[in-house]
């Protein structure tokens, strides 16, 4: 597909790309000749040391950078907080502040787990912040660093990422469907699935925009439902025979506590974007390649 010659093409590094995001963010990449975007992983760009960060910034001419680079593994967070915060914190707060030298917008990606589950509606972007688990006080403080050092940017804070990409949630259940005739998940831990293949679109959406709308904006897709809900949707649509017993959180003690309800309230991004959001369903099939 020719570029449109009347439109500048806009630079656009993706920070921590082969993650399940950064990945449909390039499974994309071909429907938008007029951006460039450069992927990068810890290999290419380490987050957390500046002056590497700083060198990247100067020798590329970036219009946006995509943060999809995150310590994401919530229950090793626990005894692994050195290498959380380092990630988490530091290396956002270095993209904020090249960002702020070198004139780049930044989109962030954070998540649900810095609310606390308390709540009996969905978390609006104005709720106050509580997280249980140094999983999500490193997001959080991200967010912070991110909000003092850089004006430009939006902060994204998602839910229960899947795709056909990377580990995930549907990907641990077709696994373990292989091997065994019953499991147990958890019931009583309500959120909403997103497939990350339409946050990649979302992203997209604000880059193509060029808006100024700046801050902080909740995205998942539609519908609230517990784990053992969605792992009985995933082996529907596998046509899997396996049982699934439903069990309390307390049955399934893990490292980190996570909120027992963390549905976020996409109303801002809906009517800032003009966008309709999928209901969480619709996709678990690309996730199942």
């Amino acid at each position: 597909m020719p570029q449109n010659p009347s439109i500048k093409t806009k630079n656009i590094l993706v920070t921590g790309a082969n993650g399940q995001l950064g990945l449909c963010i390039k499974d994309l990449q071909e429907k938008y000749p007029d951006l460039r975007f450069i992927f990068s992983d810890y290999l290419d760009l380490d987050i957390t040391d500046l002056g590497q960060v700083q060198q990247f910034f100067k020798t590329n001419n970036l219009d946006y950078c995509v943060n999809c680079a995150a310590y994401t593994a919530v229950d090793k967070a626990e005894t692994e907080k050195e290498a959380a915060f380092n990630i988490n914190v530091t290396g956002a707060k270095n993209l904020a502040m090249a960002c702020e030298a070198n004139l780049v917008v930044l989109v962030h990606i954070s998540t649900d787990f810095v609310f606390d589950g308390t709540s009996n509606r969905p978390y609006k972007e104005t709720d106050a912040p509580n997280p249980l688990s140094v999983y999500g006080k490193t997001k959080l403080e991200g967010e912070l660093a991110i909000q003092n050092n850089l004006k430009e940017h939006f902060i994204i804070r998602t839910s229960w990422l899947y795709s056909e990409h990377g580990n995930n949630f549907v990907k641990t259940m077709l696994r373990l469907a292989k091997t065994k005739d019953e499991i147990s998940v958890v019931s009583d831990q309500i959120g909403s699935p997103t497939y990350a293949g339409d946050l990649a679109e979302v992203i997209i959406r604000i880059i193509l925009r060029g808006s100024n709308d700046y801050g902080v904006y909740h995205f998942s897709n539609e519908g609230e439902i517990s784990w053992y809900d969605f792992a009985t949707a995933i082996f529907e649509q596998g046509k899997k025979e396996i049982e699934v017993k439903p069990i309390k959180t307390e049955s399934y003690p893990t490292a980190a506590k996570r909120p027992k309800f963390s549905v976020l309230d996409t109303s801002k991004i809906k009517n800032i974007l003009k966008i309709e959001v999928p209901f969480w369903r619709k996709h678990i099939n690309k996730a199942m390649k």
